[in-house]
């Protein structure tokens, strides 16, 4: 283990001439911002638009449930690690056919809920949001195998932080952009704007690398034998990623998801809720925009280099523990700030808490995550970490409003800050699993390496999943 650690490369931190001179990271850049904007077109940008649109407290619960595709992309995962777009696959490659096929198709979705209203279409709202939820998770799979593929290790720490900046841009347009442009033009305005944003994201699919050929190469090697059927393909896609993790994991696996699932769950729950809450306490668009959306974001941003930091100092587990404990009891800031009048001062100060403490938790979890997998497995393994860490909290979130319809706002958020007792028990009681040789020296680089842990983590005031 000693001897696979030493030989492994010392992992890069991100400089700014990076971005410059390597194609890769000047292109994740531009990937990472069409990752993150669609997300809060189906989640606190939509919710705040069904909020302003009179639509009652407990459809907005439920309407939460339009972004499950985020969480369960890893069922069709292995589809798109393993099949080519029609037509499109032989001109650019996997990758990049299914980055164009899903920017396109989100693009059209948003474009579907810009002219649906609220008041005579709801109905058709939901289904166009649900749409841009299933085909964003899909772009999320490819870009992060795109991600993975693209760089050895020594170079995963530039691409994740690149990835994670252009995330931050996307949520900025999808969250501050979309909020200011409705407040002075209108919804409908404001969803084709962000549809036309999508294109960023497509020319930089366009111009990627496809880095297809090795798997080409890898696949030639291979001996062949007898013809196999394409459900035989599909359910070795599927099960060969499994059990790769048991064999290096062992038995530790299933603590390990059981950590990964529950870890965000108090964010989750909470999120579809803050939306509806700033509005009932009486702010407007324009403020919500400017501190949640805007300033909201680079507060993210700190926290996100604070548990990067952490990691570093601390050790990954010993992180994750702090993380567990601060996403849990920053959503007291919501209870408090429901029980006082709308000044923008009480907004700020709970927006910092929630959002700093939201990202130092994602910014752990992430990187823990993405140490996990491996090469050639990497996004049908990160597609179910990912999805797990957000499922729970999505199934849970449906019901919210019935909570706070029943209860009110301060004890709602109350009973989201108890969720995260078990969770810190939980990580006392995983410990510090030891995984196989093999990969030993990848999780032990991403625990010495902050930049790694700077992929984009979902706060808890927008509810949201990176990729994601």
């Amino acid at each position: 283990m000693a001897i696979q650690a030493a030989a492994s490369p010392a992992p890069r931190k991100l400089r700014l001439r990076d971005l410059l001179e390597d194609r890769r990271a000047a292109l994740m850049l531009a990937l990472g911002f069409s990752s993150g904007l669609p997300l809060l077109l189906v989640l606190g940008t939509f919710t705040l638009r069904l909020a302003f649109s009179e639509i009652d407290v407990k459809s907005i619960g439920l309407f939460s449930y339009v972004a499950l595709p985020y969480s369960l992309k890893f069922l069709w995962a292995p589809v798109v690690d393993r099949t080519d777009v029609p037509l499109l696959g032989r001109l650019l490659g996997r990758r990049r056919a299914w980055m164009v096929t899903t920017q396109l198709a989100v693009a059209a979705c948003l474009v579907l809920m810009a002219f649906a209203d609220p008041a005579t279409n709801l109905w058709l709202l939901g289904l166009g949001a649900f749409l841009v939820a299933f085909c964003a998770a899909t772009q999320d799979v490819v870009i992060d195998g795109w991600r993975i593929d693209a760089a050895g290790s020594d170079f995963q720490g530039i691409l994740a932080a690149t990835s994670n900046l252009g995330y931050r841009f996307g949520l900025v347009a999808a969250g501050a952009g979309a909020l200011f442009i409705a407040a002075e033009t209108g919804w409908r305005f404001a969803y084709l704007s962000m549809a036309a944003l999508m294109a960023i994201g497509l020319v930089a699919a366009l111009l990627a690398p496809p880095f297809d050929e090795a798997r080409r190469t890898r696949a030639a090697s291979e001996p062949e034998g007898p013809p196999r059927s394409r459900l035989w393909s599909v359910r070795r896609a599927i099960l060969e990623p499994l059990t790769e993790l048991h064999g290096r994991l062992g038995h530790a696996l299933w603590a390990i998801l059981l950590l990964v699932a529950l870890y965000r769950m108090p964010d989750f729950v909470s999120g579809v809720m803050a939306s509806p809450l700033y509005k009932d306490v009486g702010y407007g668009l324009t403020e919500i925009a400017a501190v949640s959306k805007l300033y909201g974001i680079w507060v993210g941003i700190a926290g996100g280099f604070a548990g990067g930091w952490a990691m570093q100092r601390l050790g990954m587990f010993r992180g994750l523990l702090i993380g567990a404990f601060l996403c849990a009891a920053s959503n007291l800031s919501f209870s408090w700030l429901a029980m006082g009048a709308p000044e923008v001062w009480r907004l700020i100060v709970a927006i910092s808490i929630d959002n700093f403490c939201g990202s130092f938790a994602g910014i752990l979890l992430i990187a823990y995550m993405s140490s996990l997998t491996t090469p050639g497995y990497a996004a049908t393994q990160y597609a179910l970490f990912s999805s797990l860490y957000a499922l729970p909290g999505k199934l849970a979130a449906g019901l919210s409003g019935f909570v706070v319809a029943a209860y009110g706002y301060p004890v709602f958020f109350l009973l989201t800050a108890l969720v995260g007792i078990p969770v810190v028990l939980l990580c006392l009681a995983v410990g510090r699993p030891k995984p196989k040789a093999d990969g030993a020296a990848e999780l032990e680089a991403l625990a010495r390496n902050p930049s790694a842990g700077t992929e984009i983590s979902s706060t808890g005031s927008q509810g949201a999943t990176q990729g994601t």
